[in-house]
């Protein structure tokens, strides 16, 4: 065996007996490069509904986010046709409203099988004939490679004529046993045209002696470059003029013709400059907007579906290709509307694919709109980003995606999607809503399927950075992402309706802004960025204790933290408990005995599976902690808005430097977006 890589067909036979080398389909490698890979996969709660996530998505230094139920699907339909199941006659496409991550998702799964495939154990192989010169009819053509990129298997099962005169001669020479050789042939397909017409000749210069014929083949790797299209290749719609079947399935070849004989010979044909061909040897082919091709192509897309093969000219090619594509749900409706090319639609898996819905996931997603790289202003100097940037777009990008319900409001929605509390309501509404929306025969009426996408978001950003105030103060204020989403609205979204709608979510957006900036406030008003969080779990810890029989008469109460583990104690101070109560509208004893029993239920639920639980997504208790504490602790001034609003005296003075102080060196802020802060604190705009 050469250092190369390339070899003898026999050798590479053998290895494959052995278990050093592997014959498998495209579905077989990308099920076993899912199901087997190491970080393995684990069960998670979407949407009130138990699935699965697949850790092989959520690596490297962009991962897929979120796309539960499309990822489940995808592995389902992949499994599915490695069974040898009806999906293995299927393209899997995947529907949806643009910037929702369905080619960011195909691009993904293609850079990871590059991945898989690159480890010696997976590797690809297929073969070359050489020598042609010993033959008549090929001119100065000496080498001639797969076109389909065929696995050398493929050619051990078409040695002979006969398929029973092939198996002997495996079991026999080779040392097959008969339970691998089922398994073998289990996949069996045919040569190709021109590696059938080749063989042929072959056979007949060396009189059907096998070992001469072997002398003409070389086992050579796959070509794994991106670049070159082998393996994993991208065919985008063109316009209707400048695309041909061509493109996908190869043509004729002047060049080739000139030195072949025989006009019979199908090597006249040249496959590699079609698209497919290049991905037949177990890669996989992603159609990109599959139903924008004119008819002529998705024609060809039907029969390389169905049947699995190249065809020209009555020659045929198998492919072993897995076919993925995507469609916006425009031109997917309006393919439908047409009714002529039904037969494609029932050779497709089709997968709606929603946008994120989840606040918490959103916030990677804006991570990858906003670039890792550090921004930079117009003149060069260092661009900051508010510490409330991420969470002000991502709170506005889903609430634009979630439908309005009489059941939930949008916040209750948005807080039960990311897996919080949302006060009396449970994720089983929330369950019962997805499942009512998702029997809309109108796609986009269902949950996350209508909103705005990653690329309006990106929009969004790049109009908050371009202007003058950003590039004056040297920092993305996170306030001006919403004057940046109302210009992207307005511009952008053409239905009227749906403008409404994504307006009314902006004040919305920005109400959820106004509370995390009042937090925000405490914490840099008590020099503390977690001062709110222990406020709030001081409370949770009181209404605990405060019936509790170990309670001293100092009212002294010890709790073991499951947290760390240490034992603790808090002083139970029941007009606190009350203040914070009758904050959140809770007049009455029940009233009050049933909001802690909530609670408890709560803090039950959530330490048993998370002890880093803080409630700091219970919006209205954080806010009437804030409001308790801020109102309670400032003494003479009022409040705290009166405090930095009138800065005339002195004292003032200082506890607006004091917070700001605190903002830049605790709180992440720079003195840009710390001033403004607080002078957006101290305006009454966006009270809920």
């Amino acid at each position: 065996m050469k250092g190369n890589g390339a070899g003898r067909l026999m050798d590479h036979v053998e290895q494959v007996r052995d278990g050093r080398r592997r014959f498998e389909n495209a579905y077989q490698a990308v099920a076993r490069m899912i199901l087997d890979d190491g970080a393995g996969i684990e069960k998670v709660v979407v949407n009130g509904k138990t699935t699965y996530d697949f850790k092989v998505f959520r690596q490297g230094p962009k991962p897929v986010v979120g796309m539960f139920d499309e990822i489940n699907s995808f592995v389902s339909f992949v499994k599915d046709a490695a069974e040898g199941g009806s999906s293995r006659e299927m393209a899997f496409v995947l529907v949806g409203e643009p910037g929702n991550g369905k080619t960011f998702f195909v691009e993904t799964l293609c850079s990871l099988y590059r991945q898989f495939l690159a480890r010696p154990e997976n590797r690809r192989y297929t073969f070359h004939f050489t020598g042609l010169e010993r033959l008549p009819g090929y001119g100065r053509i000496t080498t001639i490679q797969s076109q389909t990129f065929e696995d050398p298997m493929v050619l051990a099962m078409n040695l002979f004529e006969s398929r029973r005169e092939t198996e002997t001669f495996l079991q026999q020479t080779a040392g097959f046993s008969d339970e691998q050789l089922e398994k073998l042939f289990s996949d069996y397909r045919p040569l190709g045209a021109c590696s059938e017409y080749i063989w042929n000749d072959i056979r007949q210069a060396c009189d059907g002696d096998l070992e001469r014929m072997l002398s003409f083949v070389q086992v050579v790797p796959v070509p794994l470059s991106e670049s070159l299209g082998t393996l994993t290749g991208k065919y985008s719609a063109k316009d209707k003029i400048t695309s041909s079947a061509v493109d996908l399935l190869g043509e004729e070849s002047i060049q080739r013709l000139l030195h072949i004989a025989d006009a019979n010979n199908p090597y006249r044909f040249d496959l590699r400059r079609g698209a497919l061909a290049r991905v037949a040897g177990g890669g996989i082919h992603f159609s990109d907007e599959i139903f924008k091709n004119k008819k002529d192509l998705v024609q060809v897309y039907l029969g390389v579906i169905q049947n699995r093969n190249i065809e020209i000219d009555g020659f045929r090619w198998p492919l072993d290709t897995l076919i993925i594509a995507t469609s916006n749900n425009s031109e997917f409706n309006r393919f439908l509307a047409e009714r002529e090319e039904a037969p494609i639609v029932d050779r497709c898996r089709l997968c709606y694919v929603a946008h994120n819905t989840d606040y918490k996931l959103q916030q990677k997603l804006t991570a990858y709109a906003i670039g890792s790289e550090s921004k930079t202003t117009l003149t060069k100097e260092r661009l900051h980003q508010d510490p409330n940037l991420n969470y002000a777009a991502s709170v506005m990008a889903v609430l634009s995606r979630l439908p309005r319900s009489e059941k939930l409001t949008p916040v209750e929605t948005m807080k039960l999607a990311a897996g919080e509390v949302a006060g009396e309501k449970s994720v089983k509404t929330l369950a019962e809503l997805i499942d009512q929306l998702n029997h809309e025969p109108d796609i986009t009426k269902r949950f996350g399927q209508k909103g705005l996408g990653q690329r309006n978001l990106g929009r969004a950003l790049q109009l908050a950075m371009e202007t003058s105030e950003t590039n004056e103060g040297q920092c993305i204020f996170a306030y001006d992402i919403f004057k940046a989403f109302e210009r992207v609205i307005l511009d952008y979204v053409p239905d009227a309706s749906d403008r409404a709608k994504f307006l009314e979510d902006l004040k919305i957006a920005k109400g959820l802004y106004r509370e995390r900036i009042t937090t925000e406030m405490f914490n840099a008003y008590m020099d503390e960025p977690q001062a709110i969080r222990k406020d709030v779990m001081n409370y949770v810890n009181m209404i605990i204790g405060i019936d509790a029989d170990t309670v001293g008469r100092d009212r002294m109460w010890k709790y073991r933290d499951p947290q760390t583990g240490e034992l603790k104690a808090v002083k139970i101070d029941e007009k606190y408990v009350r203040s914070v109560e009758e904050r959140l509208g809770l007049k009455t004893r029940e009233q009050q005995e049933s909001f802690r029993t909530t609670i408890r239920k709560i803090y039950g639920q959530k330490m048993s599976v998370d002890p880093d639980y803080d409630f700091m997504d219970n919006l209205e208790l954080v806010k009437a902690v804030t409001d308790v504490r801020l109102k309670s602790d400032i003494a003479g001034a009022g409040s705290l808005i009166g405090a930095l609003a009138n800065r005339t005296n002195e004292e003032n003075q200082k506890l607006y430097d004091r917070m700001i102080h605190t903002m830049l060196h605790k709180l992440g802020y720079c003195t840009t977006c710390a001033q403004k802060t607080i002078e957006y604190f101290c305006t009454q705009d966006d009270e809920n």
